[in-house]
């Protein structure tokens, strides 16, 4: 590996790297059995969730595909992205004269088309007419991602209201009281299941003399969270065999772009 290679836009800055070290370093950087440098192996992770491309074809001026993907999934399971995610929340909730921790939430879902690697647990769509998985997600009302699960696409949005809530509040100091959903929530049970939590479902219906693009108020929020994500090529589909592995990047695309909020462009 060139040790001057020239770098790509998604590279840590200085100030980033100092701010993410401490969550990544999940053994001392002089251990014996480390052969490329953690900041490396994290921009090299970044390139790959930005970019799209097939892990095999990783540029060679990085680290080797395989390091890269053993250490990402080293990190989804220590939870280091979702770490991260939560206190850079906090941190730019607090710099717009927020409290750390919402009171409300937006939750709502995303379907992903299904590949050959994820085909084996995509589930079919029947509303939006396509096979894949769902990324359910609860976000605040800043578009800040709070919990996700992902599930075959064939799974009702109802029926992960209870597990995204629970969530949330393990997410927070300060519990959670009210969330927006759309009408895909409505019904008791999704209640119910909110309710034990300690939150209330308020369900935003569509205007009835509905013509052309309508912004629906707090759920436009959610919305543009997912066009935000959409953005990682690697996100565009669902290219992963395991769910842990989609949810994780997704926490990973959440955190670079709250790095890049809150310290600017790399």
């Amino acid at each position: 590996m060139n040790e001057k290679r020239k770098s790509y836009p998604s590279d840590v800055s200085d100030e980033e790297w100092a701010f993410c070290v401490s969550y990544l370093t999940l053994m001392t950087e002089k251990a014996p059995q480390r052969l490329y440098p953690l900041r490396e192996i994290f921009n090299a992770l970044r390139y790959q969730i930005r970019v799209g491309g097939a892990w095999r074809m990783m540029p060679h001026d990085l680290p080797p595909w395989s390091v890269v993907w053993q250490q990402a999934q080293r990190w989804i399971k220590a939870g280091c992205f979702e770490a991260m995610a939560h206190d850079l929340r906090a941190i730019l909730r607090l710099a717009l004269d927020r409290k750390a921790d919402p009171s409300a939430v937006i939750l709502d879902s995303r379907t992903i088309q299904s590949t050959p690697e994820s085909g084996g647990r995509a589930g079919f769509d029947g509303h939006k007419k396509r096979k894949g998985s769902k990324v359910h997600a609860a976000v605040d009302t800043l578009g800040h991602l709070l919990a996700v699960v992902v599930t075959p696409a064939n799974e009702q949005d109802r029926a992960q209201v209870g597990q995204l809530a629970q969530a949330v509040q393990a997410a927070v100091d300060e519990p959670v009281h009210l969330a927006f959903v759309d009408q895909g929530y409505t019904g008791e049970q999704p209640a119910e299941a909110a309710a034990q939590e300690g939150i209330y479902l308020e369900v935003i219906k569509h205007h009835e003399a509905k013509r052309g693009f309508v912004l629906l108020p707090r759920r436009w929020v959610v919305e543009r969270s997912f066009a935000w994500a959409a953005r990682f090529r690697r996100l565009a589909r669902d290219y992963e065999r395991l769910a842990a592995t989609l949810a994780g990047y997704h926490w990973l695309a959440f955190v670079t772009l709250m790095l890049g909020t809150l310290y600017g462009k790399s």
